[in-house]
């Protein structure tokens, strides 16, 4: 595979960058996220091998921290807060909103690939709940109202 291969040279590259140094595990794992988009499955063979770890090691480190993607992201990033003062003021019914306008649970992507939903547990904005962050850029003061508008202008960048 082509991508296979193209991923696993950039993962060498990273790794000799990352080569000596004391807790490279996050950095390296940053680093590769960075660059290819997510972190490929072939890279976690290679990234025990080189730091001398198991390849559950490696993977229990992935899956532990939410911002690790094992997958190619889909093109908008939208994250609800579900922390407590976001659900006092209405974050579960958004959350239902976003569930059945995507057809998907509370962590997943759509059908076409353009949004994925992930939870989040404090956005910093909860003097301005609920919140939502799409694409790096927090929304708050979310209605159902402008929760459609922001979706419907993600299917139209699609």
């Amino acid at each position: 595979m082509p991508d296979e291969s193209l991923h696993l040279s950039v993962v060498n590259s990273l790794l000799e960058r990352h080569a000596g140094s004391a807790g490279a595990l996050l950095p390296l794992l940053h680093d590769i996220q960075e660059r290819i988009g997510y972190i490929p499955d072939v890279a976690v063979p290679e990234i025990a091998h080189a730091l001398n770890q198991s390849q559950a090691e490696i993977r229990g480190v992935i899956s532990f921290y939410h911002d690790f993607r094992t997958a190619p992201p889909a093109r908008h990033i939208l994250r609800l807060c579900r922390a407590e003062s976001c659900q006092s003021r209405g974050a579960e019914q958004l959350a239902a909103q976003l569930r059945e306008r995507l057809q998907l649970d509370d962590h997943g992507s759509s059908a076409d690939g353009h949004i994925s939903l992930r939870p989040v547990y404090c956005l910093g904005a909860c003097a301005c709940s609920p919140a939502l962050e799409l694409d790096g850029r927090v929304h708050a003061r979310l209605s159902a109202e402008r929760l459609d508008a922001l979706l419907d202008a993600c299917r139209e960048d699609a």
